[in-house]
């Protein structure tokens, strides 16, 4: 009986499997998260295409172009964010070398080529880092209020919309539900491509509602897979936030 539910659902499973490793890789700001988040994409769209939660659906298809556009943010750290700390760093480094030039620190020549000697290997070490997976481009921020604001009005004309359509036009059973969380998946990936903290919160209320639809749906093993996420937001939040004291705070985006 298990081989056979296995041999079923295994499309399923394998989605499920991609997703898990997804939300770790998420948590870890490790860049083979986008990659295995296209994937788990193109997995789902079938998924739900079969059960019928076609916005859901339709939201894997931005996943796959929000996924490509995330990937190249965080390689390239091109939000002010990265921004910002790079002109502190070179700052700093500029003020330290001044010092060493005016003898303020009493080196010898072969202390001050000990310190620039360090100082190479520290960016050495850096870019080791982003080639290894991490993301030195760009930073965790914290969400603006003005940014919020905006959010959250794209997030009740996304929701607004979709729930028209899929009442209308569909034969999807729970529009409301479906509609809640797509939009609020779109806002919170738009957030996490920008590597803003407060998207695990939406992710935490996707999570919970989505357990339930799918639940409904009798996608067990999918509900499995939601579980999860939502307790990986959870340890996201705390991750997240060490990373946010380890580096320059302030509202940026």
């Amino acid at each position: 009986m298990i081989p056979g539910w296995l041999s079923d659902n295994w499309i399923e499973l394998f989605g499920a499997v991609t997703g898990i490793i997804y939300v770790f890789l998420e948590i870890r700001q490790n860049l083979w998260l986008w990659p295995v988040g296209i994937t788990t994409s193109a997995v789902y769209i079938w998924i739900f295409f079969s059960g019928k939660i076609y916005a859901d659906m339709s939201l894997q298809g931005y996943y796959l172009v929000i996924s490509c556009i995330g990937w190249y943010w965080w390689v390239k750290g091109t939000g002010q964010g990265a921004k910002v700390t790079e002109q502190r760093a070179q700052s700093t480094e500029r003020r330290a070398q001044s010092a060493v030039e005016k003898g303020r620190w009493g080196e010898t020549g072969r202390s001050k080529g000990k310190k620039d000697k360090e100082t190479k290997g520290q960016r050495d070490e850096g870019n080791e880092r982003i080639r290894d997976g991490g993301t030195e481009g760009l930073n965790v921020t914290r969400l603006r209020f003005k940014t919020g604001i905006i959010l959250a009005i794209v997030f009740v004309l996304l929701y607004l919309v979709l729930w028209f359509v899929l009442s209308r036009y569909t034969d999807s059973p729970l529009p409301e539900a479906d509609s809640f969380i797509t939009s609020l998946s779109i806002v919170a990936t738009w957030m996490l491509a920008r590597k803003i903290y407060e998207h695990w919160f939406l992710w935490i209320a996707v999570n919970s509602v989505a357990s339930m639809v799918f639940f409904i749906r009798g996608l067990y093993p999918t509900v499995f897979l939601y579980m999860v996420y939502l307790i990986m937001s959870f340890a996201g939040l705390k991750v997240w936030n060490k990373s946010i004291k380890g580096v320059a705070q302030g509202r940026i985006y």
